[in-house]
């Protein structure tokens, strides 16, 4: 069987014959570098009585779809609800959230973007497969139209490793007042500045600790994924997708719409609590819940990708001498980790494969610090602008080839 291996070139950006800015180039390449991702829809389930929750709900609207995965947002992206989540404290499936997606029937809704139906005429088109598959469209349609062998085995690579890897998070945020604890601690300074005669040293610790004493909170996430088999997708094809307005097909797919269905992955939880405000000006409470969101959710995602391996991400690497990729302690990137090199090979009737060829390790020292707001706090490393990696052992690697954390 004739097989291709896939190599993807960064490519280097040039303007009126003078190179960009470095900071635009580095945006353009990670822009230009085009290779399949998961898909994710996140929503938040926001309590409006609770304190800063129109702040957190501001915040999480400016939140963007992790870089790692295709945006596949709906139109709702916040739920109200007044009362506290049911055992939202535990790993197990909760019920709430579970009956809320099947309700708004949310999985139809997930597999009626990816092919661009119109929800009045019941048309379909196959676009967003293609854009995100990286098939070439011509062929494409080429061998759709055969209705052949090979049509049916590209229809099955684009469930499998597109519509079959789509995602929803679900995001219960909740602040933690830590306030009042600082105040005490502040308190504590001072008594003990005045009985040790140091009354200006007891005032300063105190006032600053006071002063930075930060913003928390606890969000608890849950994972489900887009149930996409061989049965369901036959089913749509066969009597639901629609090239042209088809009054009898758009009547099937609403009246299939309760089949389609989210599984439950699992749920992760994280406070936030290492988050540091400091460069913050403790008056900017909306860019302190924003950073305490951000970094608290990318944790979350973080741990989801090492307890559920069908939701961890692939990044191209950029660069071969030194070896080097954008991710970074934002993806959990540690000293530790270790990572597999991944050549994307796909066959005679288009299906992509990925097959491990190397491994790499972080090289110490030289891991991006790409969290939020990580160049405004003045972290270290937050300026690298990529991680660099030693190869550990392998085949030869280029730039294009895929990393994935083991």
């Amino acid at each position: 069987m004739k097989k291709l291996t896939i190599t993807l070139l960064a490519c280097t950006m040039m303007c009126g014959g003078s190179l960009l800015p470095a900071a635009a180039q580095k945006k353009a390449e990670q822009t230009d570098m085009k290779y399949r991702r998961s898909s994710i829809y996140s929503l938040l389930i926001n309590h409006s009585d609770q304190t800063f929750g129109e702040e957190i709900r501001n915040a999480f609207m400016e939140m963007p779809v992790p870089d790692k995965y295709n945006d596949h947002e709906l139109s709702v992206k916040v739920v109200e609800l007044s009362s506290k989540l049911k055992g939202a404290g535990s790993s197990d499936e909760n019920e709430q959230v579970t009956q809320f997606l099947e309700k708004n029937q949310i999985a139809s809704r997930l597999v009626a973007k990816w092919f661009n139906r119109d929800i009045f005429t019941g048309q379909c088109d196959m676009e967003l497969i293609k854009e995100r598959g990286l098939y070439n469209a011509t062929k494409f349609d080429e061998i759709l139209a055969e209705r052949s062998v090979r049509s049916q085995a590209l229809m099955m690579d684009a469930g499998e490793d597109l519509i079959g890897n789509t995602f929803v998070l679900v995001n219960d945020i909740r602040y933690i007042d830590k306030e009042k604890t600082a105040k005490v601690v502040g308190g504590l300074f001072r008594v003990l500045g005045a009985l040790t005669g140091y009354d200006d040293l007891g005032n300063s610790v105190g006032s600053m600790v006071e002063s930075i004493k930060g913003f928390r909170v606890k969000i608890n996430t849950f994972l489900y994924r887009l149930e996409w088999n061989e049965e369901t997708a036959n089913l749509f094809y066969k009597e639901q997708y629609a090239a042209a307005p088809d009054v009898t097909k758009w009547q099937n797919f609403n009246n299939a719409r309760g089949t389609y269905k989210l599984k439950y992955c699992q749920k992760v939880e994280s406070s936030g609590n290492q988050t540091s405000f400091m460069g913050i000006n403790e008056e900017a409470k909306d860019i302190m819940v924003r950073k305490a969101c951000q970094r608290a959710l990318d944790e979350n995602i973080v741990d989801l990708q090492t307890k559920v391996p069908e939701f961890r991400t692939k990044s191209p690497i950029v660069t071969t001498e030194p070896i080097t990729a954008y991710v970074g302690m934002k993806e959990g990137v540690t000293e530790q980790s270790v990572f597999e090199v991944l050549e994307e090979i796909v066959d005679e009737n288009g299906k992509h494969t990925y097959k491990s060829v190397a491994t790499l390790k972080p090289e110490p020292g030289k891991i991006w610090d790409n969290r939020y707001m990580a160049v405004e706090e003045g972290a270290p490393n937050a300026n690298l602008g990529a991680t660099t990696f030693k190869k550990v052992s392998g085949k030869d690697i280029f730039p294009g080839m895929l990393i994935r954390e083991k």
